[in-house]
């Protein structure tokens, strides 16, 4: 399912600048590594716990261990649409695709969602289907979103919940409208604090996203004047919970100086934002490339070395001169044409790479997750599987460690790995399993069955069936236990089953291998499998041995298993059948980089 891509044509009506941009500054553009996987390990200076909540000192945001961490995060947008809820659940179980961002090495959740929710709102666009999202079964928007933050809390991301917009119809200039006014917007922040009070996961709210034209900066008038409009609802945040970080988002013009929607930070030099709690302050600034709208700065002859004095001048300088920590909590290009490379490149190269500066840095959270962004695609491709490797890639630079204080208030335990994982039987369509019973200090719920990286199921006791399978295929399976506070176990051991037959044809296949990219801490590789029977396939499976201690980090196109350094990968759902002499192909990351080339074993069914 893919929802028509409307969803940010709206930054095209951007207001053209009225002045021309800043001095500019040299610039080298950098190459960015394409990986797949969580980037190599920045120095220790820069590793950080993220243990309870934040706050600031400067221009950096400090643990409440007063360890410095950096926000490198992932915007996954649909709470403020007419889903009421999180994209791509039509696809995809919620767990999984938090997994996936924790395993390509982002860190926080920026998670946007409408004052609508508030209203009892039913999510819609959810499946159900095999498994998917059983726990969400009856639940409204707000308590979904507590299952979202609850599990991204129990891996150890953060979430920044972001007041996209007053309802699900459109982005509003203002905070208010004449449908939900000021005092609706405060109360439904305030109600958000409380709900996520001792819920460390959570470690802040965007007041408001966008504010434009006439939203202005310092200007005094209280009906227009965003500064005034977001100490109101800051303070009115921190005095149900102090321990937040308030998130402040620029306007589009200052002093007819005029950016991208959100982006202008020039009013804080002489109108800063003042709260009622120090340290709790963090400006946030949007900037895009030329598939949103064009803008002058990307037609001077200069660019792209003309971009850090544009970005300095709106936003940047208060990060350098000390200010305040700075979010840049959305940029992001469908990255088509050779402008919008060279300017992600650019922006990636501004906001300082983790491997040098830590997390004296700025923080960031891409846009986005979703592939159904009209203006800007995502990190995943259409199918909401798939990575787009390549644009994942421009931002390895600047991912940062994950955070190992853990979150969601209350139980932070995990249960135990689920042991003795073992096929009790087969048929020529399912497989059965049993294991033994994992503990928990507060009680197992249920457990996860995953077929290779593909969640079969979820069951209550210790055994499972996993049906519709196909004959005489080998299949990879693994079990993790959690616990009611969305708590999930590492991993059992992996244990493999064939179903029984001979599978539904004669045809038989061949594998081919090439190495896509390699940066010396990981790679990319590609894998294409062709039909070399006389019948379609109806499903197939590589495998093969690595000659080295190579690991997977992530695959798309493909479910897979490894033990030891064997590797199995099975065909996605939508491409097991290959027609006669025709081809697929899968791809994967993986770590470290200069593997030798493997002998791939290809068999159909």
């Amino acid at each position: 399912m893919r929802h028509p891509p409307s969803f940010r044509v709206r930054r095209a009506l951007v207001a053209l600048l009225t002045a021309a941009v800043a001095a500019l500054v040299p610039f080298t553009v950098v190459v960015p590594a394409r990986a797949a996987a969580a980037p190599s390990s920045p120095s220790p200076a820069a590793a950080a716990s993220g243990a309870g909540y934040w706050h600031t000192e400067g221009r950096r945001i400090l643990d409440a261990q007063n360890q410095p961490v950096r926000m490198a995060g992932i915007n996954w947008f649909g709470f403020e649409t007419s889903n009421y809820v999180a994209h791509g659940l039509w696809s995809r179980d919620y767990k999984s695709m938090i997994d996936q961002m924790k395993t390509l090495g982002y860190n926080t959740i920026r998670l946007p969602y409408s004052d609508d929710i508030f209203k009892g709102t039913q999510p819609n666009g959810i499946s159900y289907a095999n498994g998917l999202n059983s726990d969400l079964q009856g639940l409204n928007s707000l308590q979904v979103m507590d299952k979202i933050v609850g599990y991204a809390g129990s891996t150890g991301l953060k979430v920044v919940l972001d007041r996209h917009r007053p309802d699900s119809s459109a982005q509003s200039a203002l905070w208010y409208t004449s449908a939900v006014p000021e005092a609706t917007w405060i109360a439904d922040l305030k109600a958000l604090a409380a709900r996520y009070q001792g819920n460390t996961a959570v470690i802040g709210i965007d007041l408001h996203n966008e504010p434009h034209d006439p939203a202005c900066w310092g200007c005094g008038d209280t009906s227009t004047d965003w500064r005034l409009a977001a100490e109101r609802a800051g303070n009115a945040v921190l005095s149900v919970n102090p321990s937040l970080l308030i998130f402040v988002e620029g306007v589009q013009t200052v002093n007819g100086q005029s950016t991208w929607w959100g982006g202008n930070l020039a009013g804080v030099a002489t109108a800063p934002v003042r709260l009622s709690v120090a340290n709790r302050l963090v400006y946030s600034a949007h900037d895009y490339a030329t598939s949103v709208a064009q803008q002058p700065w990307f037609s001077d002859p200069s660019f792209p070395a003309n971009m850090p004095g544009v970005w300095d001048k709106y936003w940047g300088y208060v990060f350098k001169q000390n200010i305040a920590p700075v979010w840049l909590g959305e940029f992001g290009t469908t990255l088509q044409s050779t402008i919008d490379q060279k300017w992600l490149a650019a922006l990636v190269d501004y906001l300082r790479p983790t491997n040098t500066y830590g997390a004296d840095s700025f923080n960031w959270t891409f846009w986005s997750w979703n592939p159904n962004s009209g203006d800007t695609g995502g990190i995943l491709k259409d199918d909401w599987q798939t990575v787009d490797t390549v644009k994942d890639g421009y931002l390895a630079a600047v991912k940062a460690p994950g955070f190992t204080g853990g979150g969601g208030g209350g139980d932070t335990t995990a249960p135990s790995a689920p042991t003795g994982l073992a096929v009790t039987g087969t048929t020529t369509s399912s497989v059965s399993l049993s294991w033994k019973a994992s503990t928990d200090d507060t009680g197992v719920t249920g457990y996860d069955v995953y077929r290779g990286s593909v969640k079969a199921g979820e069951a209550t006791g210790t055994t499972f069936t996993d049906t519709g399978l196909t004959a005489g295929t080998r299949y990879d399976y693994t079990v993790r236990a959690r616990d009611a506070a969305g708590n999930t176990s590492a991993a059992s051991a992996s244990v493999t089953a064939t179903t029984a037959g001979t599978g539904g044809g004669s045809s038989g296949c061949n594998a081919t291998y090439k190495v896509s990219s390699d940066w010396g801490s990981g790679f990319n590789a590609d894998v294409t499998v062709t039909n070399t029977g006389s019948s379609t396939t109806k499903s197939w499976q590589v495998t093969w041995e690595w000659p080295g201690g190579q690991t997977i980090s992530a695959m798309w196109n493909a479910s897979y298993g490894q033990v030891g350094r064997t590797v199995t990968a099975n065909n996605a759902d939508h491409n097991g059948a290959i027609a006669a002499g025709a081809s697929t192909a899968f791809g994967f990351g993986a770590t470290p980089g200069g593997a030798g080339t493997p002998v791939l074993n290809c068999r159909a069914g």
